[in-house]
């Protein structure tokens, strides 16, 4: 997306599956609690922005029923396609790159965006067009990780396994970096939102340790960037075999970076 080697974490890898579901598994119960919070029903319009998987764009159907309309858009749409195609008729997917385009709709009473922003090179743009899309009254949830503000998966290192892990972990969030993410990104929701003109803006963060979705996330990821890691010279094939190996023992106590949660209103 920013560099001339792509995005680092591509949909069309086969790990890609796995993060989503390890993103649901995560992240969805938070994502639903705070839009169950605005009142969704039916005939709702909504625009997913950066969907990636299926399962908020699922969720989102079923809540505003046949009357309503989803708008689920990515760059990378070849995951999402399958939520229009599985009874959901409100449901419509378009490729869009929401820091590059003008949004694909007006009107909606709710857009939403998670772990979207951070990786988007023009974000002020991209927030501008998700405001933009929005009905007077409408509400914005945006959702992104805060990388720098808990920089380690293994916050407590007392031993090998984790001081390879967090070593690990550095070289990805270096990888991130030089391809243009914000790694603080998530702590400043609250205030952009607020200076974009929103009302009522409110935030929370949501920091998951020790589960199995953390730990199946972390193996993916590191599958999916291990060719990169190597390339850079900032991991050998031995260190990550060995700490594919530590994971899969499950061992270790791996975390998640914050995720922040800031939505507001459109006045």
């Amino acid at each position: 997306m920013t560099s001339s080697d792509g995005y680092l974490l591509d949909n069309r890898q086969k790990e890609a599956a796995e993060r989503f579901d390890a993103f649901a598994a995560l992240f969805d119960p938070t994502t639903f609690r705070h839009i169950e919070a605005f009142g969704i029903g039916p005939g709702w319009r909504c625009w997913e922005v950066g969907a990636g998987g299926t399962s908020v764009v699922s969720w989102l159907a079923r809540k505003v029923g046949p009357t309503g309309r989803v708008v689920a858009t990515d760059i990378d749409t070849s995951r999402i396609t399958a939520a229009a195609q599985a009874g959901n008729p409100p449901v419509e997917v378009r490729v869009h790159d929401v820091g590059a385009e003008e949004p694909p709709g007006e009107g909606f009473d709710l857009v939403h965006a998670r772990l979207v922003l951070v990786h988007v090179p023009d974000r002020e743009r991209a927030l501008r067009s998700m405001i933009q899309a929005l009905r007077p009254g409408g509400r914005l949830l945006v959702e992104d990780a805060d990388p720098a503000l808990q920089p380690l998966i293994c916050p407590d290192e007392y031993g090998p396994e984790q001081r390879l892990a967090n070593r690990l972990r550095q070289g990805f969030r270096k990888l991130l970096a030089e391809r243009g993410a914000d790694l603080s990104y998530g702590r400043k929701l609250p205030r952009l939102l607020r200076e974009a003109g929103l009302s009522e803006v409110e935030a929370d963060a949501f920091f998951p340790m020790t589960s199995p979705a953390c730990t199946a996330l972390e193996a993916a990821t590191v599958r999916q960037i291990r060719d990169r890691l190597v390339t850079a010279g900032l991991a050998t094939d031995e260190d990550i075999d060995q700490h594919l190996g530590n994971v899969e023992a499950g061992s270790m106590d791996l975390v998640t970076a914050p995720m922040i949660s800031a939505w507001g209103r459109k006045d």
